[in-house]
């Protein structure tokens, strides 16, 4: 019998080892094999650039990060310092990963056009205020760029709308910030909903906070790294104040969001979460309500009402969540916590043949497997744009302190010409897109 060092043995070791080589050169070798598990080939990865690199594009920086799906090569913000802090922190995450000392791959941009004219940028993720968001995405479905976008949508529907007919007409991939549709709680309330576990659904109660103001704040010295007037885009001049725009020092979230010239109020900033989960549990996702009445001496809340007879009214006390009431029990869902009358439907299986809503695990994951497949995600942006539409109107019923009627299929209110001018809003000639 031979042994490991006999000749013979040595020799035909060596003659496996070359008849091996040859072999593996017609062979495909998988990925996770060359790289480890989980490794995704650098030809594999989606190169993405972020418009905005505030507070919200912080977090958003890690959870792309945490996908190993992408390379983030690009960043572009009107305030110096915050830019060059973001790609500082991108350059950090890849030096790390690589197990080097120094990484310098995120190119930095004051202007984010500069930014969405890289051919070798695949998607943008926006996360710049509200008063922007229209144009950044517009001009990135037009560069041929798939978007994600930060919740809400638009500042005014017409914005949302041209959202939507640009990102169809580009063919572009979009995926709304609404990430709470990938979240389980939300999931199992809407099913739970929509399979008629609580009866025939009568009320929905959603909590959010109030309606924004007109803009009031004191001017102060702005920032040398700031380019103020780009900061404004499409709105006419204002007073800086750091509310507005944070330093980095400053630990809050920016107060931009409470003034109707830049945000919507917690109407449309938790309503945007909110509102969007009671029309994703009304399957009115490519709909809307057909009224709303602002309080009077008949509805102690602002109150929607769909033409299929439910109702749904905004009260900003309480935590932010969402209620259906049904003919048979409730569903109360807010972040982390379900609760159900009947007690047990919290832990109610949903069975195969039951109906079942668009699921979705991992917000960020699912968006680029969108792109990959040339899908619409779970928050496409019609989607997105419906639930920003059921929040300002809201706002405009605020503001008119009386009902109106709406035609979700126009888009318009009802013989209303002082209403339906507030569907839109004047724009900076440079900024009209």
């Amino acid at each position: 019998m031979e042994t490991e060092n006999t000749p013979d043995n040595a020799i035909n070791r060596r003659s496996f080892i070359q008849k091996a080589a040859v072999i593996s050169s017609f062979m495909i070798v998988p990925r996770f094999v060359l790289g480890g598990k989980g490794y995704t080939a650098p030809s594999d990865l989606i190169n993405i650039g972020f418009i905005g690199t505030g507070k919200q594009a912080g977090g958003l920086q890690g959870a792309f990060f945490d996908t190993k799906e992408v390379k983030i090569i690009a960043a572009a913000d009107v305030y110096g310092i915050k830019l060059q802090q973001f790609a500082a922190q991108v350059n950090q995450r890849y030096a790390m990963k690589a197990g080097e000392s120094k990484y310098a791959g995120c190119a930095v941009y004051p202007d984010f056009r500069d930014l969405l004219a890289r051919k070798d940028i695949d998607a943008v993720v926006i996360a710049v205020p509200d008063h922007w968001h229209s144009v950044c995405a517009i001009l990135a479905a037009r560069a041929g760029k798939d978007i994600y976008c930060e919740k809400p949508l638009s500042l005014t529907i017409k914005e949302g709308r041209a959202m939507v007919t640009e990102t169809r007409k580009h063919k572009r991939v979009f995926q709304t910030g609404s990430m709470q549709r990938s979240w389980p709680e939300f999931r199992q309330a809407v099913e739970l909903v929509r399979n008629g576990y609580i009866g025939e659904i009568k009320t929905v109660k959603v909590n959010v906070g109030i309606p924004p103001v007109p803009y009031n704040l004191a001017a102060e010295t702005m920032p040398e790294s700031l380019d103020w007037n780009f900061w404004l885009g499409p709105n006419a001049p204002q007073v800086y104040n750091h509310f507005l725009a944070p330093g980095l020092t400053d630990d809050f979230w920016a107060k931009w969001r409470d003034y109707k010239e830049f945000g919507g109020g917690g109407m449309t900033d938790w309503g945007a979460h909110m509102f969007d989960i009671a029309q994703w549990g009304l399957d009115m996702d490519g709909s809307g309500p057909v009224s709303v009445t602002p309080p009077d001496k008949d509805h102690q809340f602002l109150t929607y009402q769909y033409a299929n007879g439910i109702t749904m009214t905004h009260e900003p006390e309480g935590n932010q969540g969402v209620t259906f009431v049904g003919t048979t029990g409730s569903v109360h869902v807010v972040r982390g916590k379900l609760e159900t009358t009947p007690a047990l439907l919290t832990y109610k299986l949903i069975g195969p043949e039951e109906k079942h809503v668009y699921f979705s695990e991992n917000h960020y994951k699912d968006f680029l497997q969108a792109i990959r497949n040339r899908t619409k995600p779970i928050a496409d942006v019609e989607i997105g744009h419906r639930t920003a539409t059921v929040c300002n109107i809201g706002n405009i019923a605020y503001e008119l302190k009386r009902p109106l009627v709406w035609d979700p299929h126009k888009e318009e209110f009802h013989n209303d010409d002082e209403a339906n001018k507030l569907t839109s809003r004047e724009m900076r000639k440079e900024w009209v897109v």
